[in-house]
């Protein structure tokens, strides 16, 4: 691996973690030309499929797009950003588990509506209320009286 620092290619492993449960490997290394330490991190490559938005573009999967969303529904909310991170994690583990080499962006959708939902009901509402184009007070309110019976039947 090439030091940032000084750009050699030869350097040593100084050690080796686990780090996202499992997920990644972190490693401290130490350049042998300027003996500098720096941080890489290794995980799998994994395949993620082509997101076929509602114009029909296609574009690669981001986990970005999805932190990025999750974080607007969740702002002013007690969830904290490993809550989040960890909440896209599965999200992004669901999709590659389809196994699918194209998949829409609804369904992408679909996938965070879900995990607000059981997360948290104000940030599912707003994020809800954005995804879902909501035209008027009254589909707003539609989503709020299911919110409210299910609820109730808790």
């Amino acid at each position: 691996m090439k030091c940032p620092f000084c750009d050699e290619l030869e350097d040593k492993v100084v050690d080796s973690r686990m780090a996202r449960e499992g997920g990644v490997i972190r490693r401290r290394r130490e350049c042998l030309a300027c003996k500098r330490r720096y941080t890489s991190y290794e995980r799998i490559e994994e395949s993620l499929p082509i997101v076929v938005k509602k114009d029909g573009r296609r574009e690669p999967f981001d986990r970005l797009k999805i932190v990025s969303g999750l974080k607007k529904a969740c702002e002013k909310r007690p969830i904290s950003t490993a809550t989040i991170e960890a909440v896209a994690d599965r999200i992004e583990k669901r999709i590659q588990e389809m196994g699918e080499t194209e998949v829409s962006s609804r369904t992408v959708g679909e996938e965070v509506v879900r995990e607000l939902h059981q997360l948290d009901q104000v940030a599912y509402v707003r994020f809800a209320s954005v995804y879902r184009e909501f035209k008027d007070i009254d589909q707003f309110m539609d989503e709020l009286k299911i919110l409210a019976r299910e609820r109730q039947e808790k």
